[in-house]
């Protein structure tokens, strides 16, 4: 991998992490019970913004520190195309002048996607923890 790969993924990683950081974060400052409110309010389940929130935490977390990146990805994916699909797509790509539209959630859901085919780990926990056994899969392949 060359290092101009390197320091896009770990930019893309980065911004994603501190991104979903936030948003989880701030769904628990605003009282949690306003998000299962809201959730219930257009067709989920309450229990599920206490897991939406949870996965933006720690998952954001997670990203910026370069842990376990793939995995967080793929289910930031999930939140995403959750996200477009049961909230955005009705008001359009750029909203409706009430509402937001889907053109952010794409943009984070193309990222998280990249990130979950190629990983990062460039300045990343990962690279330090799995640091043997990402040698063995490789001369394993071949």
């Amino acid at each position: 991998m060359n290092n101009h790969f390197k320091i896009s993924s770990l930019l893309l990683r980065v911004v994603l992490g501190i991104t979903f950081f936030i948003h989880g974060l701030t769904k628990f400052q605003g009282g949690i019970e306003n998000t299962v409110g809201w959730f219930e309010s257009i067709g989920l389940p309450g229990f599920l913004a206490y897991g939406v929130a949870v996965i933006e935490v720690v998952g954001g977390l997670a990203l910026v520190f370069g842990l376990f990146t793939r995995f967080v990805s793929a289910l930031f994916v999930l939140l995403m195309v959750g996200a477009i699909v049961k909230v955005k797509l009705d008001v359009g790509f750029l909203g409706n002048g009430k509402m937001a539209g889907y053109e952010l959630d794409l943009a984070f859901l193309a990222i998280a996607v990249s990130l979950a085919i190629t990983g990062s780990n460039a300045y990343a926990l990962d690279s330090f923890i799995f640091k043997g056994q990402e040698k063995e899969k490789t001369t394993s392949i071949i």
